[in-house]
């Protein structure tokens, strides 16, 4: 299973979002730092789920790591871009 894959569902299992896109963003920082070549490294995340509408930004996140566990260690960077 893919990073991206397993990236998707830890979040489907967590929030049961009613919008989720995961980018695998990783081509477009070859030659940056974090980038060691095998890609799965840079990912946007793209969701809306209810379980955010009482939360601030920073609880949102925090959750969202959370959730991820293990995962985060192991890629470069994590954009998030979510929400109610």
């Amino acid at each position: 299973m893919s990073i991206r894959d397993e990236i998707e569902a830890c979040l489907r299992d967590a929030f049961a979002p009613s919008v989720l896109r995961v980018e695998d963003e990783s081509d477009q920082h070859i030659g940056h730092a974090g980038h060691d070549g095998r890609g799965e490294s840079h990912f946007n995340v793209h969701m809306r789920a209810n379980i955010f509408a009482d939360m601030k930004r920073v609880a949102q996140h925090r959750a969202v790591h959370k959730a991820l566990g293990d995962i985060v260690s192991r890629i470069h960077a994590l954009a998030l871009d979510i929400g109610a």
